[in-house]
This record gives structure tokens, sequence and C-alpha cells, in this order.
């Protein structure tokens, strides 16, 4: 299916191009939120009459997650778990818990925005994980795992 893409996707393209995905990438992500929309000749005469209006919402919204960036580079946010003798944690810490620790601390984000590249953390310790703030915009978090105090 071809669409013509109304915000930078990362791994896609940028803004006005058009590209072709697969039919259910399309209808099931790209289209309802609103990050593309189907490539026909008035939906593409329509994007060119809109665009300067949405590059500038774009480049509003990179403005944004640089200033998110710039507070949250070198964070650190320490999470505390229920933990065995040995270090290992019942259970483990998940990009929602670390998000949900950057909430309390002021930041507003969501948990699709946390990036654990080496999957959850599942022992005592600290470790970096990565905020992706905007597809332009990602950067490192320190994530200090505490055992809970009984």
């Amino acid at each position: 299916m071809q669409v013509i893409l109304l915000e930078k996707v990362a791994n896609l393209g940028n803004l006005g191009d058009v590209v072709k995905v697969k039919d259910g990438y399309a209808r099931n992500f790209l289209i309802p939120t609103k990050q593309a929309r189907r490539a026909t000749d008035s939906a593409i005469k329509e994007f060119e009459a809109k665009r300067a209006e949405l590059e500038k919402a774009a480049a509003e919204k990179l403005a944004a997650a640089q200033a998110l960036g710039e507070r949250l580079a070198g964070k650190t946010i320490t999470i505390s778990q229920k933990a065995g003798v040995d270090g290992r944690l019942f259970g483990s810490v998940t990009n929602a818990d670390v998000a949900e620790g950057l909430v309390k601390a002021g930041f507003d984000l969501v948990k699709a925005q946390v990036r654990m590249p080496h999957g959850p953390l599942k022992a005592v310790g600290e470790y970096t994980v990565s905020v992706a703030a905007h597809t332009d915009v990602v950067l490192d978090v320190h994530v200090h795992v505490v055992p809970e105090a009984e």
C-alpha cells in the first residue's frame, strides 16, 4: 500500500515521503496513529496544501523533545524491587517501571519511549536504558535497581 507520511517515522522516511508499506502495517498502525495517510491523488494535493503547517508542528515536537532530552540527560533513577539474597529479582524491572519512575521524577514520558536493548532487568545493579523522546532524540538514562527494604 502506498502511504504519505505525515511525520518522521523511524526506519521508514521523513515528513511528506510517499512510501510503500505492507497493508497491515498501514491499516493497523500508521493510519490509526495519524503518522501516515493513504497516498491518493486527492490526499497528496491536500498534503501539499498543509505541508507548511505540518512542518511547523513537526519542528515544535522536535524542539519539545530536545528540551526534554536536555533535562533528562545524565539522569539517574532508583527503582526498588523485591530481591533474593543472591541479588536476583523476584520478577523484573520493565520499561513500564522505568517510565513510571521517570514520571514520578517529573518527566512526561510513556512506556513506549523507554527502550531496553537487553530486555527486562532481572538483577540488582546499575543499568543504562535508552529513552527515545523523538525519533531524532535518543538519550541514555541510568537505572539503579536496589533490593526492597523490608
